[in-house]
């Protein structure tokens, strides 16, 4: 029994300690590829304002397309996005890309911005290396994925956000599939396992707001986190809870995550407060999110006849490395 913690333990810090270095193989991989036009295009200094310009609606972005690569470079590229994620973040976020074209059958080609699973922006700020800052982002319709590093250790892997539309695929082929189903079930289970005592501070509204309320601001801000705490949970409920954060945070590799959750739990989890608003039943426009001292997670379903989610996990002082940046050049440059 101590031999297997002890191998555990030694497989944390080896995964622990190989993310940054995979990170930035897989960047310098996709940029050493490229011709000089193409990293004209993916590539921005550290400090660019670019780095923080952050959506998940289809608009016109900076980067470099996965339709803009040879088949080859989208391979380095998608070893860039899997250097990030989790087994099961890595298949959610391909599958939203891929979502795409079922939207641009559903609604034609003529669209100013069209659907397009190759539509997805790859950027890397900063030079990848072991010193110093750098960062990268993968970004596109519904699915925008952040990290930063400093000094060879990842700092932060938000603002992380996914979405489906549709949420479920109700005809075709693909009828069935739910890539944020488990961020959907795990919420109603929770809310549905209340006490009407519980319900009266937990559900903020019968009515769900129109979208997540962080939207993409460049720094999440809810003000006091209201809803019922996770300290007046029954055993029961307070795993539905905890399994409900892991959704969220294990998007990354593990090593990342587990890390991430291990701030949550030095702020407390008692501190961690849950809110719901609009119908309980599925297929009715629902919102509801997790509000700590350092992180919220938001979930809304509610446009398209509440068959299109968007999900996100931010930490409030933690997107983009700030807090760590700003320790950073106190610590090495007195600013």
């Amino acid at each position: 029994m101590k031999l297997s913690l002890f191998l555990t333990a030694l497989l944390c810090l080896r995964a622990f300690a190989a993310a940054p270095e995979e990170m930035a193989a897989a960047a310098n991989n996709l940029v050493a590829a490229l011709d000089d036009i193409q990293r004209a295009k993916a590539t921005f200094a550290f400090d660019a304002d670019e780095r923080e310009n952050w959506h998940f609606i289809p608009k016109e972005r900076k980067g470099l397309t996965l339709k803009e690569m040879t088949a080859a470079q989208q391979r380095l590229a998608y070893a860039l996005l899997n250097s990030g994620l989790s087994q099961r973040g890595y298949g959610q976020a391909m599958t939203i890309m891929s979502l795409e074209q079922i939207l641009q059958d559903m609604e034609g080609p003529t669209r100013k911005f069209p659907r397009d699973p190759e539509l997805y922006h790859f950027s890397i700020f900063g030079t990848p290396a072991d010193k110093g800052s750098w960062g990268w982002r993968v970004e596109g319709h519904h699915l925008s994925v952040n990290f930063t590093l400093i000094d060879g250790k990842v700092v932060a892997g938000t603002p992380s956000f996914m979405g489906t539309n549709p949420g479920e695929v109700k005809t075709g082929r693909r009828a069935g599939l739910r890539v944020l189903g488990a961020e959907e079930e795990l919420g109603r289970q929770l809310v549905k396992s209340l006490t009407e005592a519980q319900r009266k501070v937990a559900v903020l509204d019968t009515k769900a707001p129109d979208d997540i309320i962080t939207l993409a601001a460049r720094k999440a801000d809810l003000g006091k986190p209201v809803g019922l705490p996770l300290s007046e949970l029954t055993a029961e409920q307070h795993d539905l809870a905890v399994k409900l954060i892991h959704a969220y945070i294990d998007r990354l590799r593990w090593d990342l995550s587990t890390a991430d959750f291990a701030k949550i739990e030095a702020a407390g989890l008692d501190n961690v407060r849950f809110a719901w608003m609009g119908s309980f039943e599925r297929g009715q426009r629902h919102y509801y999110r997790m509000h700590g001292p350092t992180f919220v997670l938001e979930y809304d379903n509610t446009q398209n006849d509440a068959n299109h989610v968007h999900a996100v996990w931010r930490n409030f002082d933690g997107d983009f490395g700030r807090d760590m940046l700003a320790d950073h050049l106190k610590a090495d440059h007195g600013k």
